[in-house]
């Protein structure tokens, strides 16, 4: 709309209807830029949720490896000197794994890397690190046929042999850089279970080994579809894989779902151990299994508390069973009743992540709080100056 001002006179015939036609306008125009604000503002503010959306989708499909690496567990020093006095004198404050060579050197895997003990002296492997750079976490050692040990970590895995380390990950043909589980079996193959399935190493090149899909955990920290715990060979040479997808065996390279098979009451299996007299033990989320006559019998259903599960299992000099229960409880079986072994102010130990019994049948637990071993019924804490 355009006004026309009349200039006969001192006052315009228009004026008046020029100012209601003008202050109409001008009103008009305010009108439209102020639905013009409100429009690109509303635009801005369904951007910024959608672009606020698409981070928080980014953000919940981090990798996995990336989060245990930034976000390593942080200590309440308060809650830390529970377990003990002196912190800074632990091998590590998370100590995730031990293990023992066939030379009787003691391997720890901890959130600082890894430690070797030879003889009374402990090293630091401070050649084991990411592509970055960076320092790893280790969550599984084994040890190869020819000697080399061979390390599973937040970055991939990692190879000693004497003093030469290799570095291995996704550039190299590995699955996945977030390795959970390492194993080395009689034929030199190296087994390698990730958050994204199975690969294995023949000393050449890395490939895939084809696993069930399964589900995601809800309850634990990290969890996937294709998640593998654990990958055990047992004394007649049959693989077991501990996945998200149940139980399965591997004998003759034949694929089998155990967890059908024997009616195992949960898809999510921790770990499977072989105890002397060659019985197998199976950890999952309902409870503890023992496999005997292609039978499986939950031996703690209704006698413990449900909730995270059975996690790792050894077994000491005289036969009994041990294991861990929701990460916080410390059972043991001799083969007829379960005792919990609770700990007191003055017999602490750490919260356990494994449990393990060396070539002097001495028992170790290792987890959040450093490395404990047992004698005479005592957890004695172990620091980077023993006692070994």
């Amino acid at each position: 709309m355009r006004c026309k001002i009349e200039t006969k006179g001192n006052i315009s015939p228009c004026y008046n209807t020029y100012i209601h036609c003008c202050a109409s306008y001008s009103n008009q125009k305010l009108m439209i830029k102020t639905k013009l604000t409100i429009a690109i503002i509303l635009a801005l503010i369904l951007n910024s949720c959608n672009g606020q959306k698409n981070e928080i989708d980014i953000q919940n499909h981090v990798n996995s490896e990336k989060k245990l690496n930034e976000n390593k567990p942080k200590v309440n020093y308060n809650e830390y000197s529970l377990f003990h006095s002196d912190f800074k004198s632990q091998i590590s404050q998370v100590v995730r794994t031990i293990f023992q060579d066939s030379k009787g050197n003691l391997w720890f895997g901890t959130q600082n890397g890894a430690f070797k003990l030879n003889g009374n002296t402990l090293i630091h492997i401070d050649s084991i690190v990411s592509e970055s750079g960076k320092d790893v976490t280790i969550k599984e050692i084994t040890e190869g046929k020819d000697g080399k040990i061979w390390l599973g970590h937040t970055d991939g895995v990692s190879s000693i042999d004497g003093e030469i380390v290799n570095n291995y990950s996704k550039s190299d043909g590995l699955i996945s850089n977030d390795v959970w589980s390492i194993n080395a079996d009689k034929h030199g193959k190296i087994w390698i279970g990730t958050i994204n399935g199975v690969c294995v190493y023949d000393g050449q090149e890395f490939t895939n080994f084809s696993l069930p899909e399964g589900k995601i955990d809800t309850t634990v920290g990290v969890s996937s579809t294709r998640m593998v715990h654990n990958i055990f060979e047992d004394s007649k040479g049959t693989l077991w894989f501990s996945s998200n997808a149940g139980l399965f065996s591997y004998p003759n390279d034949t694929l089998i779902n155990v967890s059908k098979k024997l009616g195992i009451q949960t898809n999510f299996i921790n770990q499977v151990f072989e105890d002397q007299n060659d019985q197998l033990w199976v950890s999952t989320k309902v409870g503890l299994y023992s496999l005997k006559n292609s039978t499986a019998h939950n031996i703690t259903k209704g006698k413990i508390e449900k909730g995270k599960g059975i996690g790792s299992i050894a077994e000491d000099k005289d036969g009994n069973i041990w294991f861990v229960s929701n990460q916080h409880f410390l059972f043991k079986y001799n083969k007829e009743k379960l005792t919990e072994i609770k700990k007191t102010e003055n017999n602490k130990r750490p919260v356990i992540f494994e449990i393990f019994r060396d070539k002097d049948n001495r028992l170790w637990f290792v987890g959040f709080g450093g490395a404990f071993r047992m004698e005479n019924e005592k957890f004695i804490n172990i620091t980077k100056n023993g006692p070994w």
